[in-house]
């Protein structure tokens, strides 16, 4: 599908590279990006974000260029978009309104559907004028004038009953990762989160560490649903569990934060962090800041974190740790590509789960193991899209691979 891509500089320092990640979106929704057309402004204008003189220039190319959609790298008012298409006579979309596009297409997990089945009924819900516009008033006649639904308000009352749904399906399946989640905290089963700015490489990562065959890809959001693992790090700490979660990016549309809450929380209840960072982005620390800005949305700002720096192959660097003036480990480099710093990560791992409240439970028995193997394996069981267990046991195919070489980062 041939598309222009519309962006508007409002001063900010990130705008080049936030237009680079539209073109990354875009693809990844399976848009062909043709033309690329930039602004600057003060403010949005009310009509068309744009303005009228910009409104038209799009307008040209969409003529000259045969486009088929018009992509805006900003949230849209429903008032907007809907003057916006009238006037291009092309289907328009905003920011969100691709990301969650890009969400449904990836979803896999029956979670992740209906997750993302729930954030585009309440980002729909806003805009359902735009496709009732000739029935917003019902047709009287004898006999049948009086008070009555339009089609608009049916469309709303019946979307509100499916959010209705969704979110009980949601709560119930909340509950049952509450009850998994009781099962390792009895058992004092140490748990590390996988999260970072999106195609930072973590589920490459995860399948380094866990050898867990996970999907990976070089594209934005190619990873959705929620995956843990157990790792085998040695009879200091014995078994912890790790999982790979959803990537963050800039302005996250709240409707799949608020959506996504359920996949988020083993985010929140995680005893460890590793926070994985795209060493070789030039804006590396721009993605830091708004990983860490949705981790408070979340409520998950306060569990201890270590930044993984990621492809240090491409960005000229060398497996190494870093510790602040406090002597805690902050950063390891890494490439989970090539395979080289995952010793040092695992060593940082073992370090903060012996330094943990509570880590003395970790020295666990013979009857506490069993016990522990028993709740985790109902776990992976009933955790969408996870593959069966490895050995629990310390053998070679169980421990952390520092030599698995995964195809992408």
């Amino acid at each position: 599908m041939r598309a222009a891509l519309v962006g508007v500089d409002f001063g900010h320092s990130d705008f080049a590279a936030s237009m680079e990640e539209l073109m990354l979106l875009s693809r990844s929704a399976g848009a062909d990006p043709i033309s690329t057309i930039t602004a600057k402004r003060s403010s949005p204008d009310s009509a068309y974000f744009v303005g009228s003189g910009k409104a038209d220039e799009i307008g040209d190319a969409v003529v000259n260029d045969k486009l088929e959609i018009v992509i805006f790298n900003h949230a849209l008012s429903p008032a907007q978009q809907r003057n916006l298409e009238k006037r291009l006579n092309v289907r328009v979309l905003d920011r969100t309104s691709l990301i969650l596009d890009i969400f449904a297409q990836r979803a896999k997990s029956h979670e992740g559907k209906l997750q993302v089945e729930l954030a585009q009924l309440q980002h729909l819900a806003t805009r359902l004028i735009r496709g009732w516009t000739h029935l917003e008033r019902q047709k009287g006649g004898i006999g049948l004038r009086g008070p009555g639904e339009t089609q608009l308000e049916t469309d709303r009352r019946l979307i509100g009953d499916r959010v209705k749904a969704l979110r009980a399906r949601l709560e119930k399946l909340h509950k049952q990762r509450e009850t998994q989640r009781r099962a390792r905290g009895r058992n004092h089963t140490f748990s590390v989160s996988l999260v970072g700015y999106t195609n930072a490489g973590k589920s490459t990562l995860f399948n380094a560490v866990t050898k867990a065959g996970v999907y990976v890809a070089d594209q934005l959001f190619a990873t959705l649903d929620t995956t843990s693992r157990r790792v085998y790090l040695g009879q200091e700490v014995g078994n912890v569990v790790i999982s790979d979660t959803v990537g963050f990016v800039r302005e996250l549309p709240h409707q799949l934060v608020a959506a996504f809450r359920a996949t988020l929380e083993e985010t929140i209840h995680a005893d460890l962090l590793l926070h994985v960072v795209d060493a070789s982005s030039p804006v590396r620390m721009e993605q830091i800041e708004q990983v860490n800005l949705v981790l408070k949305e979340i409520g998950a700002d306060h569990i201890p974190q270590i930044l993984v720096w990621n492809k240090i192959d491409a960005a000229g660097l060398e497996p190494s740790i870093e510790r602040d003036e406090y002597a805690t480990i902050s950063r390891v480099f890494v490439s989970a590509q090539k395979g080289s710093g995952l010793d040092l990560l695992r060593e940082a791992i073992v370090e903060m789960a012996k330094n943990a409240p509570g880590s003395a439970h970790l020295y666990q028995d013979g009857e506490a193991q069993q016990q522990d193997e028993y709740s985790q394996h109902e776990h992976d069981q009933q955790h969408d899209g996870a593959a069966p267990d490895q050995a629990t046991e310390p053998d070679q195919d169980d421990r952390f691979s520092t030599h698995s070489q995964v195809g992408t980062r």
